[in-house]
Formats: structure tokens, sequence, C-alpha cells
């Protein structure tokens, strides 16, 4: 009786862990100290006062490939020109798909046009397990009080077919827009998905 109980307390204590742990809309965002592609150290502190977005990505996944034939770009652009600092983020391992140089991540940029604040290498994956990134694109939008406002899927088609970009509800962008015009998301948290973050 005394095992059974003991286990079932354990058991608890373990899921109310793993609910703190899990970031949390309308709740500070996890902070981060990791480097980016030029060996510069980028904490979320270091962007208080902007609006700041997460994006998880893997070069080499056909999700984020889908993406990149023009909408990631066309996001990136139109909301760094309104002053938010998007962080393309790699939690990719060392060996693992995904995981490339600092050369690599620069060629990548310039081949795709794409256009990040900066891209941070998460080699060590604690940023990514901070943020509970699940997927290959996994966005988060992140207000200038350093509040969590979204987190989930770019859209609302989970497929790699880039056609279905235009049919899809744009979750991610809908959500930057809210938060840019000071409102809050809604919905605030859906499922992502792509390929699963090579942790």
């Amino acid at each position: 009786m005394k095992l059974a109980k003991l286990v079932v307390t354990a058991g608890a204590m373990l899921f109310a862990a793993t609910l703190a742990a899990a970031p949390q809309v309308g709740k500070p965002a996890p902070d981060f100290t990791v480097k980016d592609a030029n060996g510069q150290s980028h904490s979320l502190q270091d962007f208080a006062g902007k609006n700041v977005v997460l994006e998880w990505t893997n070069h080499d996944c056909p999700f984020v490939v889908k993406h990149y034939t023009g909408n990631m770009q066309q996001l990136q652009t139109e909301l760094t020109g309104q002053d938010v600092v998007w962080l393309s983020v790699i939690s990719s391992a060392p060996g693992k798909q995904g995981h490339i140089s600092s050369a690599k991540s620069a060629e990548l940029t310039s081949s795709r046009n794409a256009s990040p604040t900066a891209v941070l290498f998460d080699e060590s994956g604690a940023m990514g397990k901070a943020y509970d990134a699940k997927t290959t694109p996994h966005m988060y939008v992140i207000d200038k009080a350093g509040v969590l406002q979204y987190m989930g899927g770019i859209d609302s088609i989970p497929s790699a077919k880039a056609e279905d970009i235009a049919k899809a509800t744009p979750y991610f962008a809908n959500a930057a827009k809210a938060v840019l015009a000071g409102n809050t998301p809604d919905p605030a948290v859906t499922r992502p998905y792509g390929c699963s973050v090579k942790y």
C-alpha cells in the first residue's frame, strides 16, 4: 500500500515538474544564452523592449523547405521591417541532420534570400528544450515585455506541399500581427508540424 502511494506521489510530482518546465503563453518566455553564426552571444534579455520571433529550423526538413519557397522570407522581411527581432534557431546536435557550420549558415541565408536578425546555434539543445520545441518549423512570438504570446505551428495545413500555404490559416502570421497591434493572439497555442527537432 505504501509503495503504491509512493509511486503515485512520485508520478504526480514528475507530472507537475514537467508542467512547470513547459513554457506557457501569458508567462515570461524562458531566457536563453546561445551564440549566433558569427560567434556572438545572445540572450533574450538583449532584446528587452522589442517583439521577438523564434523560428526553429532545419534546412534539410521538407516542411522547412516548403516554407522557404518564399513564405518564410516574406514573413521575415515584413516583420523585421517593423522592428521585430527574428531569431532562426538550429537545435540539431553535432552529427545529426540539420547541424551546420557557420559558413553553411551564411551560405543558406544568402542563397535563400532569408533575412533573420540572427541564426542561433543551440547545439546542446538547452534552448530548444526550454521552449519545448518539437518540430521544424516551430514558431514563437514574444512581446516587448518578454511575455510569450504565441507558440505552435506556422499554419493550419501540416503538409510539405508549397501549394498548401495559400490555402492554410496563417496561425503564426496572424499571431504576430495581433501582438504588433497590442492584442492577444487567438489562437495563442496551436499544434506545430514538421520534422522532429534533432536533439
